[in-house]
C-alpha cells in the first residue's frame, strides 16, 4: 500500500477498509498521521475552537450481574456496600451541579437483575419533575439490553418509553471492543456486538443523540480496534438525514488497578502517550462521518490530551464533578473549570463551552470562577 494515496484518501472523506485503516495505523510515521487526522479536523471543524462541558456523573447503583473483567467498581447483590442511589442524594447532587454552571447528569450503573423499565421511568420522571432544565444523559447500549431482557419488550419500545419520561440522550458506553471473541473475554456477562449496535440504530430511528466509545489497551487486537471503527461508522451511515447519530466519539485506554483482568489474567494496559495520539488520529480518519473527536484527559493527563487536539480531536470532554469507575481503576487526572479552560488555551485553541448536544453555551462568571 501507498503511505501517500491513502492520506489522499483519508483527506477526500473516503471511507477506508480495515486493511488499509490498520497500514494506516501501524506503519504510517507519528507526525504524518497527526497531520492527517489535524486536517481533517479543520475541514470538518474550521474554527479554532476547543469544545468541553460541566456534568456529574451519578452511578444510580453498583449492583451489577455483568461482572465485566476491567471493573473494579461493581458489587453483588446482597454485599454489605450495595447501595441504590435515592432521590434525596440525587437532589444533593444535582443542586451542585447546578451551583457550578452545569446541566448534564450523566446516569449510569449496573446492570441491576431486579430493576426493570418501571424504575427508570419513575426515577427519569422524578427528575424532571424536580429539575426540569437537566438534561439526562443515561444509560447505555448494555443498560437497554438488560432492560429489553427483564421485560421482553425490543429495545425501540424500551427506548420509546424512557424518552417519555424524560431521558434525553444515550451515551455511548459499555462498547468496550465492538468484536465478540474480545467482549467474551472482557465482558461476556454484557452485550454482545450486534445488541450494543442495534440499540443504537434504534436510537438514531428515533432521533435520539447518541455517542460512541472504545475502551482499548486490553487483549484486542490493533485491527480489531480498526474494525470496532468501521461498527461505529455503519451505524452512523445508515442513520435518518434528520438524526444527528453518533454526536461524538471518545475513546480511552484501559485502566487496569485492581482490575480482575491484571490481577488475575496479568493484562496490563501498556497504551503509551504515542500510541493514544495515534488512536486519535485514526479516529478521525476512520470516522469521517462523526462530527466529534473527544480526547480522554482524564485517563492520559492534560499534556497528551493537549496533542491530541493537534491530531484531530476537537473536544476536551468533561471537569466531571463525580465519576467513580474509571477512576476506580487507576485513572487520577483532574480539572476544573479554570484549568480545563486554561489547558485549551495553552494548546493554542479558544475554549468553549457546549451542551450534549454540542451546542454553544455563554460563559457566566459563576462557571469561569468555578473551582470544583
Amino acid at each position: 500500500m501507498n503511505l501517500e494515496k491513502l492520506y489522499t484518501k483519508a483527506i477526500k472523506l473516503e471511507f477506508l477498509t480495515l486493511e488499509e485503516g490498520l497500514y494506516l495505523y501501524e506503519k504510517a510515521p507519528l507526525a504524518e498521521l497527526m497531520f492527517v487526522g489535524n486536517e481533517l479536523r479543520k475541514k470538518l471543524k474550521p474554527d479554532n475552537i476547543v469544545t468541553w462541558i460541566i456534568d456529574r456523573n451519578v452511578n444510580i447503583t453498583n449492583i451489577c450481574v455483568a461482572r465485566c473483567q476491567f471493573c473494579n467498581f461493581y458489587r453483588k447483590e446482597g454485599t454489605p456496600d450495595t447501595y441504590i442511589t435515592s432521590i434525596d442524594e440525587y437532589k444533593v447532587k444535582i443542586e451542585e451541579l447546578l451551583a457550578h454552571g452545569g446541566e448534564q447528569l450523566l446516569l449510569q450503573g449496573g446492570h441491576h437483575p431486579r430493576l426493570g423499565l418501571k424504575f427508570y421511568m419513575d426515577l427519569f420522571s422524578q427528575l424532571k419533575s424536580l429539575y426540569p432544565n437537566v438534561k439526562l444523559h443515561a444509560l447505555g447500549p448494555p443498560e437497554i439490553v438488560h432492560i429489553s431482557r427483564i421485560e421482553k419488550k425490543p429495545y425501540g419500545y424500551i427506548l420509546e418509553q424512557l424518552r417519555k419520561a424524560g431521558h434525553d440522550s444515550l451515551p455511548g458506553a459499555g462498547a468496550e471492543i465492538l468484536v465478540d471473541r474480545v467482549r467474551k473475554l472482557v465482558a461476556r456477562g454484557k452485550c454482545n456486538t450486534q445488541q450494543w449496535l442495534d440499540v443504537m440504530r434504534e436510537a438514531h430511528k428515533l432521533n435520539i443523540l447518541t455517542s460512541a466509545t472504545m475502551m482499548f489497551g486490553h487483549v484486542e487486537t490493533k485491527a480489531e480496534r480498526i474494525q470496532h471503527l468501521i461498527n461505529i461508522r455503519q451505524v452512523q451511515s445508515e442513520k435518518p438525514n434528520k438524526a444527528d447519530g453518533f454526536k461524538a466519539f471518545i475513546p480511552w485506554p484501559f485502566q487496569d488497578e485492581g482490575t480482575e483482568l491484571r490481577d488475575d489474567k496479568g493484562i496490563l494496559n501498556h497504551t503509551n502517550g504515542e500510541e493514544y495520539i495515534r488512536t486519535i488520529a485514526i479516529s478521525r480518519i476512520m470516522l469521517p462521518n462523526v462530527e466529534n473527536i473527544q480526547a480522554s484527559w482524564l485517563t492520559v493527563g492534560k499534556d497528551i490530551a493537549q496533542i491530541c487536539l493537534h491530531s484531530g480531536a476537537n473536544d476536551f470532554g468533561s471537569i466531571m464533578i463525580e465519576e467513580n469507575v474509571v477512576s476506580a481503576a487507576g485513572a487520577s487526572f483532574y480539572f476544573n473549570a479554570e484549568g480545563i479552560q486554561n489547558a485549551i488555551i495553552e494548546a493554542g485553541f479558544k475554549p468553549q463551552l457546549r451542551n450534549q448536544k454540542y451546542e454553544f453555551l455563554e460563559f457566566t462568571k459563576q462557571v469561569e470562577n468555578s473551582h470544583l
